[in-house]
């Protein structure tokens, strides 16, 4: 299971997870939604406590990934497949231009 905090501007709005089966789950998290309810990151998943669920990474969060000679850079540098596209989410949007930022979680190995 990969996973990581999206942020909007400096407040953390939620969860992004990839299971090991391959599903992606995004979800608000409450403190979030209590103080910015009408701050969605994107128009298709407004705020709301249910999650949000698919077996492709949302659109969005896939527009955020570099494209052209930028992915090629960054599939070589951190040797990941360009078709991985959860993994490329995680290494390459800590710093995006726009208000919305990707920092992975550590995945941990008990």
């Amino acid at each position: 299971m990969r996973q990581g905090k999206i942020f909007y501007q400096d407040d953390e709005a939620g969860l992004l997870t990839e299971t090991d089966e391959g599903l992606f789950i995004f979800q608000y998290l409450e403190a979030y939604i209590q103080v910015r309810p009408d701050c969605f990151i994107t128009f298709s998943m407004p705020v709301t406590s249910k999650a949000y669920t698919d077996k492709r990474l949302f659109p969005f969060f896939d527009g955020l990934i570099p494209e052209g000679w930028l992915l090629d850079i960054a599939a070589r540098t951190w040797k990941l497949n360009p078709n991985d596209r959860m993994g490329l989410l995680l290494a390459c949007c800590k710093n995006c231009i726009g208000a919305v930022s990707v920092i992975p979680i550590a995945e941990n190995h008990e």
